[in-house]
């Protein structure tokens, strides 16, 4: 896939996924400009608080897992992503997270390939539930495993096939763009993307790549 239909794939990507939260805003605004009542004044603010912050919250994690993470060296602290996930996932109560990630660093790559799949993990945790996050280096490679379990669990059949690298690239559509680049990174690492949901209700992510 070419550099600018890649770029093309991910703007439709992260414009679907912030349109909600700015939309609110946006309504929040105009509710509050007609609103004189307090308690539905201070409603409308909390409303718009909240709005903010899953704004705030999308774009920290979309900057470190789609971006250049401008400002930092090729190593990333892993509290940068630890911070991202439970910003995103996290903050609501629906899904809890678990890091197994004894790693003070990673290099840009390998933090992006974690944070793409716990991206589609998360996603796929349509009732919530629990996402457990584990990193591990050794020898020359690292081994990245996501673990996703609850009550219903729906992963793209796309996705699916992106990941597995059995979709042609022109195929694709924006909601696979975060499967594509996982699984093009770990490609790159001279490492393959393994994916388990044999189990009810739990998927299993993983990636192993040479660092």
């Amino acid at each position: 896939m070419k550099s600018h239909e890649f770029a093309s794939l991910l703007c439709s990507r992260l414009c679907h996924d912030l349109l909600s939260p700015i939309g609110a805003l946006n309504n929040g605004i105009e509710l509050l400009a007609d609103e004189h009542d307090p308690e539905m004044r201070a409603r409308c603010l909390d409303l718009l608080g909240e709005s903010a912050r899953a704004s705030a919250n999308k774009l920290k994690f979309f900057r470190l897992a789609f971006g250049a993470a401008g400002g930092f060296s090729d190593e990333v602290d892993t509290r940068e992503a630890r911070q991202a996930i439970d910003g995103l996932f996290g903050t609501d109560g629906r899904i809890q997270i678990g890091w197994m990630v004894e790693e003070p660093t990673m290099s840009k790559s390998a933090l992006k390939i974690l944070l793409n799949l716990v991206l589609i993990a998360g996603d796929s945790l349509v009732r919530g539930g629990r996402l457990d996050i584990g990193a591990e280096r050794y020898a020359g490679g690292m081994d990245i495993v996501i673990r996703a379990e609850g009550t219903r669990i729906v992963l793209d059949p796309e996705l699916r096939r992106v990941l597995t690298g059995a979709e042609a690239e022109g195929d694709l559509a924006p909601r696979a763009a975060a499967a594509w680049l996982a699984q093009s990174l770990v490609a790159e690492g001279g490492g393959q993307i393994q994916l388990a949901d044999d189990e009810d209700g739990v998927l299993l992510l993983g990636a192993s790549l040479r660092v």
